[in-house]
């Protein structure tokens, strides 16, 4: 069996990055998962290879660390891994009121969601850059087209983490490497639980956003924005969608 590619996914035992380990494997991609749960991290792998009969490498690391980004690279390197695709996906919110939303809750969602990503992006560039090919998926959220009132922090580091990844897109495509950012509406996955909100009627499942990713990914699409109603969404004026996001989380209170 020829493995074409490897793939790295932070976040990869639930939700998207989950859906997205399936799909990589699918396709026959060697998988590589981070998790902070090294438990999780097992029952995932276990689950991967029965399902896919593939082999599946797992590293426990929680990400929402400062040095943890480093941390993983040098795991990686004592693997003697070349990473063909980079998956940063791990990442959560917070909802409440700037002032109610617990400080270090906060900061640790602030480096989960843009410092690690950034470092992720800054230490696997060059080799990519040295082998002329390579893919960067970071996902984002349809909450980067706008400022969201009761997810403040949130909104905001997925609107850094677009135009970041929008950014090094440009510089990176005369190495022959594809930086793309997706950017999904509300997914049924865990993520509103960690909230404490409802799960919303409109939610895709995190398999057809996963599946979506992949096509756009192999098509090197810049921003990926999964479904119609999202995408929609988008012309609406910012002013707008800022009044529906907070009546949405008024009204799930």
């Amino acid at each position: 069996m020829v493995f074409l590619k490897n793939v790295l996914i932070t976040g990869g035992t639930s939700g998207i990055g989950y859906e997205l380990a399936c799909v990589f494997a699918a396709n026959q991609y060697h998988v590589s998962i981070v998790s902070s749960n090294y438990q999780r991290l097992l029952l995932t792998q276990k689950k991967l290879q029965d399902r896919f009969h593939v082999p599946i490498r797992i590293f426990e690391q929680d990400l929402s660390q400062l040095k943890a980004a480093e941390k993983l690279y040098s795991q990686i390197q004592a693997e003697q891994m070349n990473i063909d695709i980079l998956v940063n996906n791990a990442g959560f919110g917070l909802a409440g009121e700037t002032v109610e939303i617990d400080l270090k809750n906060d900061e640790k969602m602030m480096i989960l969601n843009m410092v690690t990503p950034v470092k992720l992006c800054k230490l696997f560039l060059p080799p990519m850059y040295e082998k002329q090919r390579g893919s960067i998926l970071n996902i984002s959220s349809t909450g980067a087209f706008q400022p969201g009132p009761f997810t403040s922090t949130y909104f905001a580091s997925k609107a850094f983490l677009l135009s970041y990844s929008k950014a090094v897109r440009f510089e990176a495509q005369k190495h022959g490497v594809h930086v793309c950012t997706l950017c999904p509406g509300a997914t049924r996955t865990n993520f509103f639980a960690r909230e404490g909100k409802p799960m919303p009627r409109t939610a895709m499942s995190a398999e057809k956003v996963a599946q979506l990713a992949y096509q756009y990914l192999k098509k090197n699409k810049s921003v990926l924005i999964p479904g119609f109603a999202n995408r929609a969404m988008q012309v609406l004026p910012t002013n707008i969608k800022m009044l529906g996001v907070a009546n949405n989380k008024r009204e799930s209170k």
